[in-house]
């Protein structure tokens, strides 16, 4: 039984030609481990080694749950008979003179790729924030290494991604069709992307850029992908008609406005409330004839939004409607919200063709942030 659940354990730890010692359960699972083989010499070849010394590393590995699991991994230095060099064994997946696996560092990674704050990553991993930005920047020098000289996805998705204080925003590049982060590049204006933008292979041949509604991106868009036709990103479109509604509600009921419960009622699509939540948002609304108006035209337009995948023709049909909304919030105190969508006009009725979102840029928080 015992061998069956230190196989276990390896199984857990994930490092090859590694043994488990004992595993101790504190505030951190601790787990002994040392090689199972003696390599030949990195120098020569030769199997004839002999151990010097040993020496302890401690090594934050991964998070399990809440706990982090520490591995302290003996290390031989070897004397080779054949040359008579010294060095230390090296495992696969640990770097010399580093304190974490890369298993950590690129769980620490995707966490802050995927939106989690350096604050919480120092909280959930127990490291600095100036560590967490070094690995980040490591890792993404690393994949644009990598990715160098890939064709452009020819449908591609473009979004900002904020970062550290220090660095602020890098912009993302996502293969949609693919489902798949393409590149990461720091900054977000036309200066600090014209170079890498200039020397993307393959950006004349890209068939469609969805955005969210960014001024900035759609002239990078324009200049760069000469080609490419600009679809709106249904999650920012919806995200900006739920924000102005809000900032409305709060300009004629501002008491309403600090209610979480009726908040979280006004915000989500009325086809998803309850027949009882209807109800109770109803008494509310009735109070308010201007609100429930404004409330009214909000879900009309977020209905008729989240329309996808349609053809030419039905999407064509929309478009009347869509026109009308909008001049419904024109001569409404969600003006702003008509000037924004009657700028981004085609960009938002392309979306009614289109099924695919940057969605994954905004995603792998939830999972993340559980410890996954």
């Amino acid at each position: 039984m015992k061998k069956k659940a230190d196989q276990g354990i390896d199984g857990i730890l994930g490092l090859s030609d590694v043994e488990i010692v004992r595993v101790e359960r504190r505030r951190d699972i601790r787990v002994w481990a040392r090689p199972t083989k003696r390599p030949v010499c990195l120098y020569c070849g030769h199997g004839g080694l002999r151990i010097k010394a040993t020496y302890e590393r401690e090594l934050k590995h991964t998070r399990q749950g809440n706990q982090i699991l520490i591995v302290h991994l003996a290390v031989p230095k070897y004397h080779c008979a054949g040359c008579g060099r010294y060095f230390r064994h090296r495992f696969s997946g640990i770097r010399p003179r580093y304190r974490a696996t890369e298993t950590y560092r690129l769980e620490v990674f995707d966490g802050h790729h995927g939106g989690i704050s350096q604050s919480q990553l120092t909280s959930t991993h127990a490291i600095g924030s100036a560590t967490i930005e070094r690995w980040y920047h490591h890792f993404i020098e690393q994949r644009v290494s990598e990715l160098s000289g890939r064709p452009c996805p020819q449908v591609l998705g473009i979004d900002e991604h904020f970062f550290s204080r220090k660095r602020g925003y890098a912009t993302t590049f996502v293969d949609l069709k693919n489902h798949k982060v393409y590149d990461v590049v720091p900054g977000r204006s036309e200066d600090s992307l014209r170079s890498y933008l200039r020397r993307l292979p393959g950006r004349d041949k890209v068939k469609v850029i969805v955005m969210d509604l960014s001024e900035t991106y759609r002239a990078i868009a324009r200049k760069y992908f000469p080609n490419a036709k600009i679809v709106a990103d249904r999650f920012h479109v919806i995200r900006l008609l739920n924000q102005h509604f809000l900032e409305g509600w709060k300009r004629f009921d501002p008491e309403g406005r600090k209610n979480r419960g009726l908040l979280s009622l006004m915000r989500r699509h009325r086809w998803k409330l309850s027949e009882e939540q209807r109800k109770r948002l109803a008494v509310y609304l009735k109070a308010n004839p201007v609100l429930e108006a404004l409330y009214t035209a909000k879900q009309d337009m977020a209905l008729l939004l989240t329309q996808k995948s349609l053809n030419a023709k039905k999407a064509s049909q929309l478009i009347p409607d869509l026109l009308r909304m909008i001049d419904q919030f024109a001569a409404s105190p969600l003006k702003s919200l008509a000037d924004t969508l009657t700028s981004w006009l085609e960009p938002v009725a392309r979306m009614w063709r289109f099924s695919r979102n940057n969605g994954i840029t905004e995603g792998f928080r939830l999972f993340l942030v559980n410890g996954g």
